[in-house]
């Protein structure tokens, strides 16, 4: 199942969310997925591209990786999901600091030969409001790369009070990904 203008791989398992915007905090859901690149009026761009290494066994442990939260997890945040692995309409609340807790909701998943992972929105409570997307693709020569994109804007009084400084820590974060997916994956400089 694809949605109109979305073209799939052979044997790829593209799943869908929930499309509407009830109870997410934004408008746009699934725009990381239709609109690469897309950031709303209002809302600031995130996009971290990250080399993991070579080869269809990086891949496969890297798309694990994402697809099961274990890359969150390895990074230290906390990670409370309605199920084990990523799919439409699963709950995730993920806990910074021990205090900050960021209620989200999977939008889409996709699981290619060549590409796998998710992305979340939003929901009420969240420090932030937008969209964030975590994919693992094996590019023609066979290199991986981790790609995180999302479009956001503080939500709580401290996400807008940081303004730029909040913007800092998501990309130290989206860098953070990589790293740490890097290692997991058993990828160059482990």
């Amino acid at each position: 199942m694809t949605a109109p203008g979305t073209k799939a791989s052979p044997g790829a398992v593209l799943r869908l969310g929930p499309m509407s915007s009830e109870d997410f905090t934004y408008d746009d859901v699934g725009a990381t997925r239709d609109k690469p690149g897309f950031c709303p009026p209002g809302f600031h761009p995130l996009h971290v591209r990250t080399r993991l290494g070579e080869g269809e066994e990086v891949f496969r442990r890297a798309a694990e990786a994402v697809l099961t939260w274990e890359m969150h997890r390895a990074l230290g945040v906390g990670i409370d999901a309605t199920a084990d692995r990523a799919a439409p309409g699963v709950g995730v609340t993920v806990t910074l600091a021990g205090v900050i807790k960021a209620p989200c909701r999977i939008v889409w998943t996709v699981e290619e030969r060549r590409r796998a992972g998710w992305a979340y929105g939003t929901l009420p409570g969240h420090p932030e409001c937008g969209e964030e997307a975590f994919v693992v693709d094996r590019t023609g020569d066979g290199t991986v790369w981790l790609t995180v994109s999302a479009f956001s804007r503080g939500a709580k009084w401290y996400a807008r009070a940081g303004g730029p400084a909040t913007r800092g820590l998501q990309q130290a974060y989206a860098r953070r990904c990589g790293v740490v997916l890097r290692a997991l994956a058993g990828g160059e400089g482990t």
